[in-house]
């Protein structure tokens, strides 16, 4: 199956050299990395429940479209790497 997924440049350039070096593809490596992350003792489960803290009553909680990935791809690089003003 085909996804997407957000990783750190930096880390991406690591993987893509690693994955070179193995001869392999960075999709090869990122799926070994899950498998080897899914074989290892599940998380312990919390003893507290969690609870969404929410304020006021009703109303629109975002201007973004939250069923187009790309709006919310581009409002994220924009918070994140837009100059400060």
């Amino acid at each position: 199956m085909r996804t997407t997924i957000t990783l750190d440049d930096q880390l991406l350039a690591k993987l893509k050299k690693r994955a070179s070096e193995a001869g392999t593809s960075v999709s090869r490596l990122i799926e070994q990395a899950i498998r080897l992350q899914m074989k290892a003792s599940p998380p312990r489960k919390r003893k507290d429940g969690f609870q969404l803290v929410t304020f006021g009553a009703g109303g629109r909680f975002s201007g973004q479209n939250i069923d187009k990935t790309s709006s919310l791809v581009e409002a994220d690089d924009i918070d994140r790497f837009a100059p400060s003003p």
